[in-house]
């Protein structure tokens, strides 16, 4: 509880701020709405706030969770057969350090519009995270701890599993909380370029019409999930650890 209490009090300092500025300021509510009339926004139907918060939460959801499995594959493979890393690797480096924005619309051409291409955007745009911190964390086993298991005929399974896996959970978790950053930017860049329906594609729908208060509604949503997947993994990541923890 007491770990709330800043993170309530710098949001409402954030929102009393937001009032004062929008209603004595001397703003244009073109510029920037009021709290009051962002809300009232929800109320509307023009701007089916349930079918395009739905859309960008399944892609960000799909295209994170294939990220997630995907990067942490590949780091395994990677450990296991170095020559595969040595060839593969500097691509994807090479490809991590492309604009996504410069990519897609090229992703429109491959995979035409819809959720498919922002799934994708949004998984290649969190995947490197997850795979370079999973990498990491392997290879900062102990040796002696390996040596020591290997001697007494562990499979690699086992390996991984009782030696690997739990000493590399930090740097796993790290990448994924970079990686769930990186999969909301890459689902509204997706919105952005290619997509018919999602709090992306509406807020460039209400950026022509001066619709300010959906824009900041539409932000405050995406905002929303960004921070409960953030959330979920920081609960999965104290539920692994402290059981882990248990264990040893």
């Amino acid at each position: 509880m007491r770990a709330l209490t800043p993170i309530v009090a710098s949001h409402g300092l954030l929102l009393l701020l937001w009032f004062l500025a929008a209603e004595y300021g001397g703003i244009p509510a073109f510029i920037l709405p009021s709290p009051a009339a962002t809300v009232q926004t929800l109320f509307s139907d023009t701007y089916a706030w349930g079918l395009n918060t739905y859309v960008t939460a399944a892609e960000i959801f799909v295209g994170y969770v294939a990220a997630v499995i995907f990067g942490i594959l590949m780091a395994m493979i990677f450990y296991w057969f170095r020559w595969i890393s040595i060839l593969v690797f500097p691509v994807f480096v090479t490809l991590s350090m492309v604009p996504k924005v410069a990519l897609g619309p090229l992703f429109v051409v491959w995979f035409s519009y819809g959720m498919g291409t922002n799934i994708f955007i949004a998984f290649v745009i969190s995947f490197f995270p997850i795979l370079l911190t999973t990498w990491r964390g392997l290879r900062e086993v102990e040796p002696e701890l390996l040596e020591l298991v290997n001697a007494l005929k562990a499979s690699r399974w086992q390996v991984f599993t009782k030696i690997l896996l739990p000493n590399s959970l930090p740097y796993i978790f790290s990448g994924m909380k970079v990686g769930s950053i990186l999969a909301v930017a890459g689902a509204i860049v997706g919105e952005f370029i290619a997509s018919e329906n999602g709090l992306g594609y509406l807020m460039i729908q209400v950026q022509a019409v001066l619709d300010t208060a959906a824009m900041f509604m539409a932000v405050i949503l995406l905002s929303i999930l960004g921070v409960a997947l953030y959330l979920g993994i920081v609960l999965l990541e104290r539920l692994m650890v402290v059981q882990d923890a248990r264990i040893d």
